[in-house]
This record gives structure tokens, C-alpha cells and sequence, in this order.
């Protein structure tokens, strides 16, 4: 059985089964092991470990400790309850604006490679490069922020460096525009978004692309990347405080267990605690060669759970509604046993929104797709509703394949 427990109660003999923590934040070769003294505890207190799973049937259990079904229980009520909040507005539809999100989507992975090519080889960055594709970005998530949000699940892992810059750029726009912010704010969080990893250009490409766990040496010159970042940027003519902030400081956690600084949320700017919500979210959910990204769902209950320590809960809270409880691209299944791809979030409702609908669990086979919206009432498509979310690899489906065919 599977019991989540305090940090303080790990004793020697029990078997961890997670450790709770997104894979940048702890050093550890293994997420699965046998605790054998108290140095392999104090290990992972000090990384900042605050509530680990155990497997009791493999080691020591703990009496009441809740398991992990009670915990993914409150969890989804707690998401459940977070959805009730108004969902962003939406300007023109998804389709609408997918074929423009595509180019863009294009024209950015290779803005960023330049940004990536131009630092490796000590070349000065085109500043106003970046500043355009960033324009591009930021209107295109205000006609329709599902097209560009959808694209941006959708990652080759092999150019996991450069397609993550341009997925925190759009959902660093996204969350900065749902929140209000003034669109020259928007910008810098866009601009931000799109440079934070410019510093992983200093690490090297061994330990960069290495395909499996890193060593502890291996970790601690990954986590040079920010100040590299920051160290790069400073001296570029006309860049702001902004992007500089959230390179630097993207890593900083709320409860000071992040790096390079240790830094108490107290003394995290807004912008790095949104963009510290935001690149955990894309890296958790984003396939690389050693690691199987988790559904989009699940990647915002695990937000949700570690907000608890290490980010700001309102903030990802406003995550949640930006982006949905069920993302675009996420598939989902439905009270009729059909499975749908979410297309985009209908205004007013997070747990309504608009499907593909492409397969039946009844039949187990495809079926022909279809445009469902859900907060349509009986007899105008609606009259379904979501009962969760599935992983495809389940079902054999290719989401993408349906997500970018607009029927």
C-alpha cells in the first residue's frame, strides 16, 4: 500500500516510493529506495523534502498515515472547487486560430534555437528577434490561447531545451494576460518565459542531454544555469528587469529550498513565483529520453500538493484557471464511455469545455470524430460530462493527431 507521510517520520527500513519532488529539485539517482541509515534521511531533508510516499508492503509503514487514494481524493476536490472560478475569456475559436499558431509556434522553437546557437558560439543575442516573436506570442494567446497552449504540450524530446523556452513563454503570456496584467507586463513575461534556460547553453552538452539520472557533481553544474542565464543577459542593451528576474531567480522556491539563492518567498518577485509554477508544470508534463511526462491533470494536482512548500497557492490556484482543469490537448472520458481530446475551455466553466470526441471504451475503437461542447445543453451536443482524465498511451491514441486536425 502506498501512504503519504511527513519528512520527520522517515526512519530507516521503509521503502520510499516517491520522493515528491520534480526531478530538477532533488539530487538522488534513484526515486524508489530502501532508506538504510539516518545520513540517507538527513540527505533528503536538507534538499527540501517535506512529505514523501512510502511503500509499506516493500518497507516499514506508519499507523494512520493517509494512502495515496485519500490523498489524490482530496486533491481532486480541491481542484474540483478551484474549477468553479469564471475560465478565461476566448476572442475567436480554436480553429480559427490554429493554422497562425502553428507558424508561430515554428517561428519561435527556431528563435530560440538561434538564442541557443548565438550563446554557444559567444555571439551577442538578437534582442529584437525575440522581442518580435514574443508580440507574435502575446496576440495570438489573446485571439485564442488554447491553439498556442495546445502546440506547446506537444514536444519532440529530443528538442525538449528548445520547445520548453517556447512553451514557458506561451504560458508565462497565458497566466500574465488571465491575471490582468497590463500588456507591457505581459511582454516582459513573455520575454522572460523565452530566455530563463538561456544559461543551460553554459552547461555542457553531456550533462545537458545525458539520458538518464545526473550525478550529484553532474546536478550541481545544472544548477548553475540560472546565474549563467542571468550572467548572459545583463549585458544585452535594452534588456529589462523583468526576464533578468526570472531567469535568475525561476528556481527560487517558497519555502527557501530552491537555488541559487535559498531565497524566502518573502523575497521571490510575483513574476519568478509564476514562472517557478510554470516551468515545473511544462517539465513534469513533457516527455524527455529518460523520463515519461505525466498528464496535464495530474501535473497540476502535483502542483497543487507541493504549493503547500514550495510555490505561492494563489498563484497556482490562477494557474489552474488559466489553463483549465483539463488542459488542452488532455484526454478525457466522458459518462457515455466515449474519450475526447480537450480543444479549448468555454467561458464560465472549466469542467465544460469544448472536445473532439474520437473513441468509444464501450467498443474499444475509433469512432468517427466530432466537435462536442459540453455546456451545451441536451440535444445541441452537450448532455455529457467528464468523468476524468486518461492517459493515451493507455488507448494507443496519438492526441496530437486529432488535436491539430480541426474538423
Amino acid at each position: 500500500m502506498i501512504k503519504k507521510i511527513p519528512a520527520e517520520y522517515i526512519k530507516p527500513g521503509m521503502f520510499i516510493h516517491d520522493l515528491n519532488l520534480d526531478w530538477m529539485d532533488h539530487p538522488f539517482v534513484r526515486n524508489k529506495f530502501v532508506i538504510q541509515n539516518d545520513e540517507e534521511i538527513a540527505k533528503i531533508t536538507a534538499t527540501g523534502v517535506h512529505e514523501v510516499y512510502i511503500d509499506t508492503e516493500r518497507g516499514l509503514d506508519l499507523a494512520d498515515a493517509p494512502t495515496l487514494e485519500e490523498v489524490n481524493a482530496e486533491l481532486d476536490a480541491d481542484l474540483l472547487r478551484i474549477a468553479e472560478a469564471p475560465s478565461p475569456i476566448i476572442r475567436i475559436s480554436y480553429g480559427e486560430e490554429l493554422a497562425r499558431a502553428q507558424k508561430i509556434h515554428l517561428q519561435a522553437t527556431n528563435a530560440v534555437k538561434t538564442v541557443m546557437r548565438d550563446v554557444r558560439l559567444g555571439q551577442a543575442i538578437q534582442l529584437e528577434n525575440v522581442a518580435n516573436v514574443v508580440e507574435d506570442i502575446t496576440e495570438s494567446v489573446l485571439r485564442n490561447s488554447g491553439a498556442l497552449v495546445g502546440l506547446s504540450a506537444i514536444k519532440d524530446k529530443d528538442e525538449y531545451t528548445f520547445l520548453h523556452s517556447v512553451s514557458v513563454c506561451t504560458l508565462m503570456v497565458t497566466f500574465a494576460q488571465s491575471m490582468g496584467l497590463d500588456r507591457d507586463l505581459i511582454r516582459l513575461a513573455g520575454m522572460g518565459g523565452l530566455l530563463h534556460d538561456t544559461g543551460k547553453m553554459k552547461v555542457p552538452n553531456n550533462i545537458l542531454n545525458k539520458p538518464g539520472r545526473l550525478t550529484e557533481a553532474e546536478f550541481a553544474i545544472m544548477r548553475t544555469h540560472p546565474e549563467e542565464g542571468w550572467k548572459i543577459l545583463k549585458d544585452i542593451d535594452g534588456m529589462e528587469a523583468i526576464p533578468l528576474d526570472i531567469t535568475l531567480h525561476h528556481h527560487e522556491r517558497m519555502d527557501g529550498t530552491g537555488y541559487p539563492y535559498k531565497l524566502p518567498g518573502s523575497e521571490i518577485s510575483q513574476m519568478a513565483q509564476m514562472a517557478a509554477v510554470v516551468d515545473v508544470y511544462d517539465a513534469i508534463t513533457s516527455d524527455r529520453c529518460y523520463h515519461v511526462g505525466m498528464p496535464a491533470t495530474e501535473g497540476l494536482r502535483k502542483l497543487w500538493e507541493w504549493s503547500k512548500f514550495h510555490f505561492n497557492p494563489e498563484l497556482v490556484q490562477a494557474f489552474m484557471r488559466t489553463v483549465g482543469i483539463y488542459p488542452v490537448g488532455t484526454l478525457v472520458r466522458l459518462e457515455s464511455g466515449r474519450l475526447g481530446v480537450v480543444l479549448e475551455q468555454n467561458e464560465g466553466s472549466l469542467l465544460q469545455p469544448k472536445l473532439k470526441v474520437i473513441f468509444s471504451t464501450k467498443s474499444n475503437t475509433y469512432i468517427t470524430p466530432a466537435i462536442v461542447d459540453l455546456a451545451r445543453p441536451m440535444g445541441q451536443g452537450g448532455a455529457d460530462k467528464i468523468m476524468g482524465h486518461e492517459d493515451p498511451a493507455k488507448w494507443g491514441i496519438n492526441v496530437a493527431q486529432f488535436l491539430f486536425a480541426v474538423a
